[in-house]
């Protein structure tokens, strides 16, 4: 009877500190905010570029105080498939996108059925908010000609896992420009506009005054008018965000100390074209309105971080910051007349499958979770990886129709000798072409209009040297794991699934029958 009692005593304990361990576990999940900018080059961070035209104080200590990767890449050379592949954790181009970008109203890119970064942490306790621009498709009431604003907005952030939205559908060219507050816009978009010259910058401005119609826009500008809101303008989108951000996390602060962590997706929309920096930070740094405009971006990082500090929620907040592609073409401009470099050196820009498209500014910062702030990180990681590297953290699970060719990085927090080695990335460019990087290889597969190139990205990390012709086992060796990749559907360990179409016409190098047969082979990838 006393042994039996012991043992219940004992089995009691060990369930009583067996809560206690999970209690700590869910109390220490911390908070995540995921800030996105647009079109912001590896160059375009003072802490990444000694060499830039102008100070970013507050992404310069995302990395002083966190850990900075010098070898991370977005998931795609464009905005959209970037997007889908940050969210998601899966490559946009099994989508039915293979190029270009989503404009403001079409079917979302996410399917209902597809896990994010927002439904992973909504079901594992979070509160998930979105605060900017979105670009992904949106379902819009009816037809431009007859639209009915008083009805939601269906098919959009809401539907995949947000629990609360604030923002824009699309570029700020794209058009049905408002503020959207859940499934609404505040002030409907029932007037017409189009690009404007801008006197600082050679782009355009969507600026007031609007019109009535889109024929009265195309007879004052050359081009027919898309759906604007009245109260609309485009340099107060990095201030409404930031505002709109910090109230929805003040919101979730007491919350957030009581053990339910919040989860902000925060895409500014800078430094994108309209470069319309405030009139408070013209004359800012030494690149013109461009620069103007990524230190304007940098002040509004700099109010979240303040927020934090100030709500006494900083410690275990965990903040990645990063961009969707590559600088657009203006780096040639800045280049020219300011000695600033936005890709950084790298070869390329927006749009190309070279270094300078894809290779952006990613920082994590996070006080309580990583091992010895203020490192560097050389190792190659995607941001299709985030979406493991969050189920990890919070001890979650992905199902295996998930973050297909996400591989988590956690043990580079966790750890200054982490044993993480990046199983082969793939990059893609708008113009259909593919490459994928193996630790210091890269392989840029034949198209239509390129022949193969190989890069030893060790020896050679600006592009400038071809070596396929004195490495061919090298290059054939790529060539057959990027078929297996694609073919798989995944990249990472797992039962093979299925990519949303067949055989697409941009595998140049790879025929129909070819991958008709592969298709149907295990993958051989480990984790």
């Amino acid at each position: 009877m006393i042994l039996r009692s012991a043992s219940i005593l004992t089995l009691l304990l060990i369930q009583l500190h067996s809560g206690l361990n999970q209690a700590s576990v869910e109390a220490a999940k911390p908070n995540i905010i995921v800030i996105y900018t647009d079109d912001q080059g590896y160059g375009d961070v003072s802490a990444l570029n000694p060499d830039a035209k102008f100070q970013t104080p507050n992404m310069d200590r995302l990395a002083k105080e966190g850990i900075a990767f010098t070898n991370a890449h977005s998931a795609d050379s464009v905005c959209s498939p970037s997007r889908y592949g940050l969210l998601t954790g899966r490559y946009c181009w099994r989508t039915r996108m293979k190029q270009h970008v989503m404009l403001a109203e079409g079917e979302c890119l996410i399917t209902d059925q597809r896990m994010t970064l927002a439904s992973l942490l909504g079901e594992n306790g979070y509160d998930t908010g979105m605060v900017g621009k979105w670009h992904l498709g949106m379902d819009f009431p009816g037809t431009p000609k007859n639209r009915d604003w008083s009805k939601p907005v269906l098919n959009m952030p809401l539907d995949k896992g947000f629990d609360y939205y604030y923002g824009i559908p699309a570029s700020l060219n794209y058009g049905i420009l408002a503020w959207f507050e859940g499934r609404y816009a505040v002030v409907p978009p029932t007037l017409f506009t189009n690009k404007k010259p801008n006197d600082r910058m050679s782009d355009y401005r969507i600026m007031p005054p609007y019109d009535t119609t889109p024929e009265q826009t195309k007879e004052k500008l050359g081009q027919p008018g898309f759906e604007i809101a009245p109260d609309f303008i485009d340099n107060e989108c990095l201030t409404r965000f930031a505002d709109k951000a910090i109230d929805w996390m003040s919101q979730k602060t007491e919350a957030a100390k009581q053990g339910t962590p919040f989860f902000l997706y925060l895409p500014f929309t800078s430094p994108h074209y309209p470069v319309c920096p405030r009139p408070e930070f013209h004359g800012q740094g030494e690149c013109g309105a461009y620069g103007e405009f990524v230190i304007e971006t940098d002040y509004h990082i700099g109010r979240v971080l303040d927020f934090l500090e100030t709500s006494g929620i900083d410690d275990n907040t965990l903040i990645l910051f990063t961009s969707d592609n590559g600088p657009e073409y203006h780096w040639k401009q800045s280049l020219e007349n300011y000695q600033h470099d936005s890709r950084g050196g790298y070869r390329g820009s927006k749009r190309y499958v070279y270094e300078g498209g894809h290779r952006v500014p990613f920082m994590v910062r996070w006080p309580a979770g990583i091992e010895q702030p203020a490192r560097q990180y050389d190792g190659l990681v995607g941001q299709v990886d985030i979406l493991s590297t969050v189920a990890e953290l919070i001890g979650a699970s992905l199902p295996v129709d998930a973050g297909e060719d996400s591989q988590s990085f956690l043990s580079v927090l966790q750890s200054t000798d982490p044993k993480h080695q990046r199983l082969p990335l793939i990059n893609h460019g708008n113009d259909a072409r593919y490459a994928i990087t193996d630790q210091n290889w890269k392989l840029i597969l034949p198209s239509e209009k390129h022949d193969a190139e190989l890069f030893d990205l060790a020896t050679d990390p600006l592009e400038t040297n071809n070596v396929l012709e004195q490495n061919p086992e090298v290059a054939d060796r790529l060539k057959k794991k990027i078929n297996e990749i694609i073919t798989q559907g995944r990249t990472t360990p797992g039962s093979a699934q299925p990519n949303d179409t067949g055989y697409w016409k941009d595998l140049f190098w790879m025929l129909p029958d070819q991958y008709e047969e592969l298709a149907i082979q295990p993958v051989s990838a480990t984790r």
